[in-house]
């Protein structure tokens, strides 16, 4: 039996798969000739053409399958393939030191890893774990790898694997795994993103795990318990099938009912909506039987282009993903950009800090061409929808009075007399210790739980050296919601963050003031059933 930490909740059993990465068995380092140089120039350069098409279309193709907004993360390392200083960099390295171009990349990139991971800020470490993807990805194409280790991954099987970069996950979502176990991952990473996004039961923390497993020994991983046994017994397993099966029917009553509104045995009703990026995300949500869009990100529309959308491509796109849920109330966060996601059109400010820094709306109210561009299209929007409108990283009241007041004006730009609602994003202390100022500016607000957790401990995300600390249903992050409660009784409050669909925080959340949750559109049905289930009055 082993255990570690749950990163995605589920249970998964079948043969073990042990993943080594490709990089560990490709050699690149051998010594060249000036006259050499050049040949090495063009082999780095057909590489790169290379990868920045794979990179599009894995973009593309994660938007479709997965999740628009974690789309994100391939265009950003497409930019990082076509950033000028990095390429002169590895080039410099093969003239100067008359080395291959692999031995360049490797070298290089990991020289700015390591820049990365010195930096003790989340977004670095990301960028870490991003440049080693990058590398494996640019010596593989140089050794003439067309494939993925992964893709020879019987389906139905326990991946086993060190870590899970960005692009691993992918192949796991088209290859099917039942479960993951892995030596190295944090609660906050790419990885664990993907993971709970593909509905893939990953335990994560396990040291020594390579060494301890081998090749097809037969696992059942229960990540609800954060552990897993190697070979079982028939009367283990047979215990993790009776569970598996009370699990599915669970699962299977919550869906039959998903359409009914969630009433708690206390007579509260909670509306459960969708957290959504993207139609096919809408049309989901709808399909499991979401109350409304809790929570629109519109990150995917920026992240994607390399000029910004005009108000009516904005309009376009916004009416396209929540066609499917006309008629419902739709939360659209205006856009949430900083710290680890940059705009390709605009040259982000450097900062030692980026998660302190010039993060959502601190962003805009630089930019604010970009904001006013996002509230007409939302005035145009809220015609023929219920819009409201949610603020990102609120810290004070003087935010929501700057975006009040560009809302003003861009009612009177459109001549337009309704004005959708607006809300603030409760994603620091002081934000939840400012509410009752914050309030006099909002008709709701809205719990953005992984950020409050991270800044109310100071533990990044990426960082699995201090995951002990990043506790998401520790007593302190109920209390803020409950302070917030209290200081303001009667206004709305929705969680949109990762708690809002764990079932153990349910009724602590519904008792603290709580009155909406938003969701993934998978977890409503069983979201909807844990409400029913609650006593909460």
């Amino acid at each position: 039996m082993i255990s570690g930490i749950t990163l995605s909740p589920g249970l998964g059993e079948g043969n073990i798969f042990v993943y080594r990465d490709i990089m560990n068995r490709l050699d690149e380092f051998y010594d060249i000739d000036d006259a050499h140089t050049g040949q090495e120039l063009e082999r780095l350069e057909l590489a790169l053409s290379r990868i920045s098409k794979d990179l599009r279309n894995l973009a593309d193709r994660v938007e479709t399958e997965i999740d628009a907004e974690l789309s994100g993360v391939f265009h950003a390392h497409l930019a990082m393939v076509q950033d000028a200083s990095l390429r002169i960099e590895v080039e410099q390295e093969i003239e100067r030191e008359l080395v291959s171009a692999g031995s360049a990349v490797r070298t290089v990139f990991r020289r700015w890893e390591r820049r990365f991971q010195s930096i003790d800020a989340e977004v670095s470490k990301q960028k870490g774990d991003d440049m080693r993807d990058l590398t494996r990805r640019i010596v593989s194409a140089l050794a003439g790898v067309h494939g993925h280790a992964l893709e020879k991954m019987p389906k139905g099987s326990v991946l086993v694997a060190n870590r899970l970069l960005p692009s691993d996950t992918v192949f796991l979502a088209r290859n099917m795994a039942t479960a993951a176990l892995l030596e190295v991952g944090s609660k906050g990473s790419h990885a664990t993103l993907f993971a709970n996004e593909i509905g893939l039961p990953c335990v994560s923390c396990i040291p020594g795990l390579l060494e301890t497993v081998s090749e097809n020994s037969y696992a059942i991983v229960d990540a609800d318990g954060a552990q897993s046994i190697i070979n079982p017994t028939k009367s283990q397993r047979d215990t993790f099938l009776e569970k598996t099966e009370q699990k599915m029917q669970v699962n299977k009553k919550a869906r039959s009912l998903a359409h009914k509104s969630a009433i708690t045995k206390g007579g509260l009703k909670i509306p459960v909506l969708a957290n959504v990026g993207d139609v096919e995300d809408t049309r989901i949500a709808i399909a499991s039987g979401a109350d409304g869009i809790g929570l629109y990100r519109l990150e995917q529309i920026y992240l994607s282009r390399q000029h910004p959308p005009s108000v009516a491509e904005l309009l376009k796109e916004m009416q396209t993903t929540l066609r499917p849920a006309k008629g419902l109330p739709v939360y659209v966060r205006l856009l949430d950009i900083g710290a680890d996601k940059q705009l390709p059109f605009i040259d982000m400010p450097k900062e030692s800090n980026p998660s302190l820094g010039q993060r959502g709306i601190r962003f805009l109210l630089q930019y604010p061409d970009l904001l006013a561009t996002q509230l007409d299209a939302l005035l145009q929007l809220s015609i023929d929808f219920d819009v409201h409108i949610l603020v990102p990283m609120v810290t004070l009241s003087s935010d929501m009075i700057a975006v009040e007041e560009a809302l003003k004006g861009a009612t009177f730009r459109n001549k337009q007399s309704s004005i959708p609602k607006l809300g603030a994003m409760i994603e620091t202390p002081a934000a939840a210790l400012a509410a009752a100022e914050i309030s006099k500016h909002t008709s709701f607000l809205s719990f953005g739980t992984n950020d409050l957790t991270q800044y109310s401990f100071a533990a990044d995300r990426e960082n699995p050296s201090v995951d002990s600390y990043f506790d998401d249903a520790h007593e302190i992050i109920f209390r803020l919601i409950r302070m917030v409660h209290e200081d303001v009784p009667n206004m709305p409050l929705s969680v949109c963050g990762e708690l809002a669909r764990r079932s153990i925080a349910t009724s602590k959340l519904i008792d603290c003031g709580v009155t909406s949750l938003s969701v993934a559109p998978l977890s409503i049905p069983t979201v909807k059933e844990t409400v029913r289930n609650s006593h909460c009055a």
